[in-house]
C-alpha cells in the first residue's frame, strides 16, 4: 500500500479494457437508467472535493492494507492527497510526489490512450465493457443505496465482479467493491463529497517551492 496511485490503478483497471461492441449480453435497463443518471449528474459538477478510503482484503477477510485521503477534481484535472504521497494532474501532465524519497516523477498524458483518472469512477465507463444488473436496495449505515453488479465482458481481466453502491437520495456513487480472481477484494469508499466548493486551478499544479530539495524525475 506504499504507492496509492498503484492501488488506484488496480482499483479502476477495469476502466481501461479494450472497447467491445455495444449490445453484447442482456443488460438490465433499470440498472442502465440509474448509471446514466449518476454519470449525467456528475458531469454537471464544476468541481468536486471528496474524502475517500481504500482497503484491500484477502479471501479470508484479513485486511492487507488501507489508505485514506482526499481527491480534488475539476474537468480533466485532479489531485489525490494521501499520507506520504500526492498526485497532481493539470490535464496534460501527471506529477507524482513521494514524501519518503522526496522525489517527484513527471509523466505526460497520451491523449490516444484511455488514461486512468478518478473522474472515470463516476462517469459512463460501463457502457462498452460490462454487463450489469440491478440488485436489491440495501442500507449501508444511514444511507439507502441501490446496488448494481457489473461483470466484465473481457474474461481475461483479473477481476470477475464489481459492485457499485449508489446513494439513492443523491444519485452519486458511495462505494465500489471489486472482486479479484485471486480472492482479494478492493473497497473504495466515498465518505464525503463536496460538489459546491470552488477548487482553484493551482491545486492541480506541483509547487516546487513548497518541497525544498525535491528530486525531479522527468519522463516526458
Amino acid at each position: 500500500m506504499k504507492n496509492i496511485f498503484t492501488c488506484l490503478i488496480l482499483l479502476i483497471s477495469f476502466l481501461t479494457t479494450q472497447s467491445q461492441p455495444k449490445g453484447i449480453g442482456n443488460n438490465d435497463p433499470a440498472a442502465k437508467k440509474i448509471l446514466d443518471a449518476v454519470s449525467t449528474k456528475f458531469k454537471t459538477f464544476k468541481s468536486v472535493q471528496s474524502s475517500f478510503s481504500l482497503k484491500i482484503e484477502n479471501n479470508t477477510g484479513k485486511t492487507l492494507g488501507a489508505k485514506s485521503g482526499t481527491v480534488y477534481m475539476k474537468g480533466v484535472k485532479y489531485r489525490i492527497s494521501v499520507t506520504g504521497q500526492e498526485i497532481f494532474c493539470d490535464g496534460s501532465i501527471v506529477s507524482t510526489f513521494d514524501k519518503s524519497t522526496n522525489e517527484l516523477t513527471i509523466t505526460k498524458i497520451d491523449p490516444s490512450v484511455n488514461s486512468i483518472t478518478p473522474q472515470k469512477i463516476f462517469t459512463n465507463f460501463y457502457d462498452k465493457d460490462f454487463l450489469y444488473k440491478l440488485n436489491s436496495d440495501t442500507k449501508v449505515g444511514a444511507k439507502m443505496v441501490q446496488q448494481i453488479e457489473l461483470t466484465p465482458i473481457d474474461k481475461s481481466k483479473p477481476f470477475f465482479k464489481v459492485l457499485l453502491n449508489i446513494d439513492k437520495k443523491n444519485q452519486t456513487i458511495s462505494s465500489t467493491k471489486i472482486f479479484e480472481k485471486s480472492g482479494n477484494v478492493y473497497w473504495y469508499e466515498i465518505s464525503n463529497m463536496n460538489t459546491t466548493t470552488l477548487v482553484n486551478d493551482a491545486q492541480f499544479l506541483f509547487d516546487a517551492k513548497k518541497y525544498p530539495g525535491v528530486e525531479v524525475v522527468d519522463l516526458r
